[in-house]
């Protein structure tokens, strides 16, 4: 038996940073939910594979090129979602970027460019989105933040900066937000096995070290956010906003 609250047909979701890994794996879930996929990124050619991909199961797509630390790229793949399939429903907020050094060897380039992508990025799509679902009096904002916004980890100061700021976003944007029928909330994965993360996680020193710190003693993986994305994105979470839903295998309960 299935359940009509979890049931996306009809809805457009855009998910930024979709060609690869969370976010595609975000989009293909929304896809099978039955809603109508925008993904965006900066690589035409992953889009392209990645339109190819959430097709093969039958779901509508649509791909854009953005960059998402560009006020008129976003605005125009704003305008675009909404051209295509006449709202925005849901917005997975997902387009990241890490740069692992210690923090005496972190150049001033490498601060702005993690920030930039994953903060400023992550506050201009919110804005423009929430400018359309604002005329819509409806829609879900879904932030992709990380572990790493709540506890510390070795290398990751630009990383971790940028996803305590998306949470403190995510809250804010719900306070502003709710009374015009719009949801925010962040999912703060731990580490999740993508392509891109495989190569480093096939350390064993490295894999150990954060299996001890799981209580599921496993790294995470694509299907262990299918669910989330969906439950947030859809009217099973119309009551829920301004949370942070860790999906960390109880990294972040200890």
């Amino acid at each position: 038996m299935s359940l009509p609250i979890f049931n996306l047909t009809g809805k457009t979701a855009l998910i930024t940073g979709g060609s690869k890994g969370i976010g595609l794996g975000m989009a293909k879930a929304l896809g099978k939910a039955g809603a109508n996929i925008v993904i965006a990124s900066r690589g035409e050619e992953d889009l392209q594979k990645a339109a190819e991909d959430i097709r093969s199961f039958g779901a509508t797509v649509k791909q854009k090129q953005t960059d998402v630390t560009d006020k008129n790229n976003v605005n125009d793949l704003i305008d675009f979602t909404v051209r295509e399939f006449g709202s925005l429903d849901i917005l997975v907020n997902n387009a990241g970027r890490n740069i692992r050094k210690k923090l005496i060897d972190i150049e001033e380039d490498d601060w702005n460019n993690v920030l930039d992508t994953n903060l400023k990025g992550i506050f201009l799509t919110g804005q423009a989105a929430a400018h359309q679902m604002i005329t819509q009096k409806s829609g879900k904002i879904i932030n992709i933040s990380s572990i790493f916004g709540r506890v510390g980890g070795s290398f990751q100061t630009s990383y971790a900066a940028s996803k305590g700021g998306i949470n403190q976003l995510t809250k804010v944007w719900a306070d502003e937000l709710s009374l015009e029928g719009i949801n925010v909330n962040a999912i703060a994965p731990a580490y999740i096995k993508t392509p891109m993360t495989q190569g480093w996680l096939s350390d064993e020193k490295r894999f150990n070290e954060i299996v001890d710190k799981t209580m599921m003693k496993r790294v995470g993986e694509l299907k262990d956010l299918e669910g989330p994305v969906v439950f947030l994105a859809s009217e099973a979470a119309s009551y829920v906003t301004g949370q942070i839903l860790y999906v960390d295998g109880g990294w972040t309960a200890k």
